[in-house]
């Protein structure tokens, strides 16, 4: 297909445009790399350029005649839309109306959103389904919820087909070591962990040791982000094989709590960095994983990398590269 990949110089987006490149895609990437980076596209044309501007998509969307489109163009850092509400609402919410805008007009058939299970907001339930109430507690989630509405809501009324995927807690890198999470200042727990590996930071703090878990601390549902893009590459094709518009959660269905996280950090790199326990974070639930029952059942999705010394190991070796090029 002729696909347009907003993001796609980023973090998650650059992992799905080099497995839809290595499917044989025809990809444009559309990324105003505020946080993305022109090495980070390996397949495809990179067209520099920012949602917010509607000529300029209605321009690319002239020009290329898109069959499908997978959005990720966002702000993802949950407490700086706590602080900055209106930054996230601007870029998640109504650069996403935008986007829905172009492809109403120039009638993309498919589309692939990148969601969060931040929409979920504080759920009761440890393992969420993806039919359970959207009760997001930020800015963040809240923006995912209404950009999710807005796409749904065009389906409904158009010819639009859509896959809209909630991501569980993204991780991991390139296992050849061709890419990885280069975000400056990221709040990720595995990537916050490599850096202290790799002496990028002198420490990190554990916010809260006081929870209902197996050691005090908050478990996580941790999914390799090449499995997470095989999700997106296999959405296009269901869609493309007459697939109706689904909501699908995107985790393993497992979690691991925030000392096992480090502690595995610690053994795979062998450096016994600083952590310093403070008090909870507002927010932050005991537990979150996927039911990942139903992305198995419509697309027959199954995890490759569903291991923590996998993830860990390939976010250590992306980070040892990644410092050697920014050094270089």
């Amino acid at each position: 297909m002729k696909v347009l990949v907003t993001g796609g110089a980023g973090y998650i987006g650059s992992h799905v445009v080099r497995q839809l490149g290595e499917a044989g895609h025809d990809i444009v990437v559309y990324d105003n790399l505020s946080t993305g980076y022109e090495w980070a596209v390996t397949f495809g044309e990179l067209v520099v350029g920012d949602l917010a501007d509607t000529d300029a998509l209605d321009q690319l969307f002239s020009k290329h005649r898109f069959e499908a489109v997978l959005h990720f163009a966002a702000h993802i850092v949950v407490p700086e839309s706590v602080e900055n509400p209106l930054k996230y609402y601007r870029n998640n919410t109504r650069n996403t109306l935008n986007l829905l805008g172009a492809i109403e007009k120039h009638k993309v058939p498919y589309m692939v959103f990148s969601s969060t299970a931040a929409v979920y907001g504080m759920p009761e339930e440890k393992v969420l389904t993806e039919d359970m109430p959207l009760a997001p507690i930020n800015p963040y989630g809240a923006s995912k919820m209404m950009s999710e509405q807005m796409i749904r809501d065009l389906s409904s009324a158009s010819n639009l087909k859509h896959v809209i995927l909630r991501y569980f807690n993204v991780a991991g890198a390139n296992l050849e070591g061709r890419l990885g999470q280069a975000t400056p200042e990221a709040t990720h727990l595995i990537k916050v962990a490599c850096e202290c590996a790799r002496g990028v930071r002198e420490g990190m703090k554990v916010f809260g040791t006081d929870y209902d878990t197996r050691d005090g601390t908050c478990i996580r549902d941790y999914i390799h982000v090449e499995d997470l893009a095989k999700a997106h590459v296999m959405a296009l094709s269901y869609m493309a094989e007459g697939g109706e518009s689904d909501v699908l959660n995107c985790g393993y269905g497992s979690g691991f709590t925030v000392n096992e996280v480090i502690r595995v950090v610690k053994e795979s790199s062998g450096v016994d960095f600083n952590v310093e326990e403070v008090g909870r974070r507002a927010g932050d639930p005991d537990a979150l994983m996927a039911d990942n029952s139903k992305i198995k059942q419509v697309l027959g999705w199954e995890p490759d990398h569903n291991d923590l010394e996998v993830i860990v190991k390939s976010a250590l070796n992306w980070e040892g590269l990644w410092q050697e090029k920014k050094g270089a």
